[in-house]
């Protein structure tokens, strides 16, 4: 009689003979050779991202108020500025972890783990350009390339229907991946190309 087998579906390295959930992504072991069963997601599981995202409205309103009056350029620039930052900095907290979750679906970290390992230094980069309006436009170039390539492999784990975690904050959360996350995606490619728009006007 064969032994019986549990196995992460992200990280098939770890096996152990009862159910449980992975030490790395914290994802609920399934048995081998089946495929990992489609749960429903609430509100509960985005409220990391929900609150991330409050606290990078809340900074970029506070900088449009200091600046006295609306400004688009201006408000998109620290938003997306806020937002490398925030998640940049979250990747880190385990940048090993992070690309381990990243490697699974982005479609240049599948090919090089150097990659993915750059990928949160990438993002700070991104983040003082935005902040310190440094090199603005090529900054917004490389935001929408970014942007775009991750939304491709983001679109295509979900046309498959894998039921994996979401690396936008790296593995400090269990955010599911869900078209939230292709969403999130398009709207900073979408911002980061009225900013080349405007820059180029």
């Amino acid at each position: 009689m064969m032994d019986v087998l549990y196995v992460c579906p992200m990280h098939p390295e770890v096996r152990q003979p009862q159910p449980g959930k992975c030490p790395k992504c914290g994802m609920d072991l399934v048995l081998e050779g089946s495929k990992p069963i489609a749960t429903k997601q609430t509100i509960k599981d985005f409220l990391p991202l929900i609150i991330i995202f409050l606290v990078i409205f809340i900074l970029t309103g506070a900088m449009v108020w200091r600046l006295g009056h609306w400004d688009t350029m201006f408000a998109m620039r620290y938003f997306e500025g806020f937002f490398f930052l925030l998640f940049g900095i979250f990747k880190l907290f385990n940048w090993k972890g992070f690309v381990d979750a990243y490697s699974t679906y982005d479609i240049i970290a599948k090919r090089s783990r150097f990659y993915a390992y750059f990928y949160p230094l990438i993002e700070l980069g991104l983040a003082a350009g935005y902040l310190f309006s440094f090199q603005l436009l090529a900054v917004a170039w490389i935001t929408l390339i970014l942007m775009l390539i991750g939304s491709v492999g983001v679109a295509g784990e979900l046309k498959k229907k894998n039921q994996i975690p979401c690396a936008c904050l790296g593995v400090v959360f269990k955010i599911p991946m869900t078209w939230v996350t292709f969403i999130e995606d398009i709207l900073m490619a979408i911002m980061a190309a009225v900013m080349i728009a405007f820059l180029q006007a």
